[in-house]
């Protein structure tokens, strides 16, 4: 079978959901892809690069939808944020938790949570506490990601998500009114 960027990038996403980011290298995706490393290079400079890639390609799997009977406004943009990530999360945990990881500084795309911390802004928080709250949510929905995937897939535990978000949220609000 012929190698593309797009097959490369599914068998590493593949490899990392089976056998974890760290122990993920580029002579153990071209043993999958039954090829040499070079032409993995062809399509990829660099492993850092072939990882941006498994983050971008995981992170574009987020879709944001508003909750249902809820006004659109900041608490409902990091709500769907937060919930689409986790939704994301629990179909790849792994690269979930590289793509949480990685950061603009490695030249990849956004981590999660950065639309969070958009919102926060736009509703009035200072630069430092919404990189805090959004922090703070994003080590929330991961911890949650986490332990659904130690949890038999028979027990659901949106509704603890749910709850869960929702006292971060209204910490946060409670947070703004009192003014900062």
């Amino acid at each position: 079978m012929e190698l593309t960027r797009s097959r490369i990038t599914g068998a590493a996403i593949d490899l990392i959901e089976r056998d974890g980011a760290a122990a993920f290298s580029m002579p153990g995706l071209a043993s999958e892809l039954g090829c040499g490393v070079v032409p993995l290079y062809g399509f990829m400079p660099s492993k850092a690069a072939l990882l941006d890639r498994v983050t971008a390609a995981v992170t574009s799997k987020i879709e944001l939808t508003a909750r249902p009977g809820h006004e659109a406004g900041w608490k409902d943009r990091v709500f769907a944020e937060a919930r689409a990530f986790r939704e994301v999360g629990t179909e790849h945990p792994q690269c979930a938790v590289l793509a949480a990881c990685r950061t603009r500084g490695s030249g990849g795309p956004q981590a999660p949570a950065e639309g969070a911390a958009a919102a926060l802004s736009d509703a009035g928080f200072d630069r430092a506490d919404s990189a805090r709250i959004a922090s703070a949510i994003r080590a929330y929905v991961l911890g949650s990601v986490v332990r659904d995937a130690c949890l038999a897939p028979e027990t659901p535990a949106d509704e603890d998500f749910e709850f869960g978000l929702d006292l971060l949220l209204r910490a946060a609000a409670e947070l703004l009114s009192a003014g900062g």
